[in-house]
């Protein structure tokens, strides 16, 4: 899935940008809370990349396949 669709300006982007940072950092904390600062790092590098995959493979209607590859 592109991360941004043509129809998005430089705000809408910005916006999208600072909106994932906020909330990567937030469950950062959240593990590192729970899981303690080895096992609270690990777990957000392992649902970070699950989440990353997830978005680039669920195609969207700009894609002709959920690869991303046009």
């Amino acid at each position: 899935m592109a991360y941004f669709w043509k129809g998005t300006n430089g705000s809408e982007r910005a916006a999208k940008i600072l909106a994932d940072i906020v909330c990567a950092a937030l469950i950062l904390v959240f593990a590192i809370i729970f899981f303690g600062p080895a096992g609270g790092l690990l777990a957000f590098v392992i649902l970070e990349g699950a989440l990353l995959s997830v978005d680039y493979l669920v195609p969207n209607e700009e894609d002709r396949s959920g690869t991303g590859v046009r």
